[in-house]
């Protein structure tokens, strides 16, 4: 384990580092033969693109699961990145530095000021689609769209490693409700193509919290969706991000389901059917 004040480095695979941020938020780093691949960004306090030249020689690409606050900051140290056009609009909102300051002090990161916060700047974009691979010579990261959390969400498939570096896209706290989030129905159409994939993987590694949760977790988030759009879940009343919102599940406030599943969403009544 590699430690800064910033940042907590912890090798999972001989080839893959998950990196943790101030705010527990994670992001992960993939080495083949010729090149790296980033996954997402964490939220921009403190200089990650120096913590990674400490992990690796090789040149690094950055690439975003989804454009928010915690998974885009270090893109103002890289000056590009490549992300779902859907959520470019959504990076730069989040690149704000007092939003970015507020997400990390409210959860915690004692350690920091404000003035550490990497200030924005332009960032050349590349898209990434559902369907586009990313081969770092020996391994190969195939993206997956699945349209949810926002419109823009992909995740990123391994078939070597049998795992999926999965963002915010499908795990025990997926947010439903803000803006540039689809509604339930919208949703459930990319869990099922996100299912299609399921026998090529095990285990997901999302952007926060322990990992890999089961791939079993697409199975419940899909079940969650029926009963939501049934109006048979829980409609839990709760808050996430200074928002209420309903769970579809009784939880407590450490996220686990009182039924002992794992997968939970958050929503809104406005946000359950697809806008016409």
């Amino acid at each position: 384990m590699q430690t800064s004040k910033f940042f907590t480095a912890e090798t999972i695979f001989d080839n893959v580092t998950a990196i943790t941020g101030l705010a527990g938020e994670k992001c992960f780093l993939i080495q083949g033969r010729e090149k790296a691949l980033l996954i997402d960004a964490l939220t921009g306090v403190g200089s990650l693109k120096a913590f990674v030249r400490e992990l690796t020689d090789l040149p690094v690409q950055l690439v975003n699961t989804h454009g928010h606050v915690d998974h885009c900051g270090a893109n103002f140290e890289y000056g590009q990145c490549w992300i779902h056009p859907a959520d470019i609009a959504l990076m730069y909102e989040h690149g704000d530095p007092e939003m970015r300051w507020g997400f990390a002090s409210s959860m915690g990161a004692k350690s920091a000021r404000p003035e550490d916060v990497i200030p924005p700047c332009p960032v050349k974009t590349f898209p990434v689609y559902d369907g586009d691979i990313f081969d770092l010579g020996g391994v190969k990261l195939e993206a997956i769209g699945v349209p949810g959390h926002t419109f823009g969400t992909i995740v990123l498939l391994d078939r070597d490693r049998r795992i999926v570096y999965s963002g915010d896209a499908c795990n025990a706290n997926t947010l439903l409700f803000l803006p540039g989030s689809t509604t339930i129905e919208e949703y459930k159409e990319s869990l099922l193509h996100f299912k299609a994939f399921q026998p090529a993987f095990d285990g997901m590694f999302g952007g926060h919290g322990p990992g890999p949760v089961p791939n079993t977790l697409i199975d419940e988030a899909l079940l969650l969706c029926d009963e939501i759009m049934a109006g048979t879940d829980d409609q839990a009343q709760g808050e996430s991000v200074g928002r209420p919102c309903l769970y579809a599940r009784e939880k407590d406030q450490f996220f686990r389901r009182k039924d002992g599943g794992i997968a939970n969403i958050a929503y809104s009544k406005d946000m359950i059917f697809r806008k016409s």
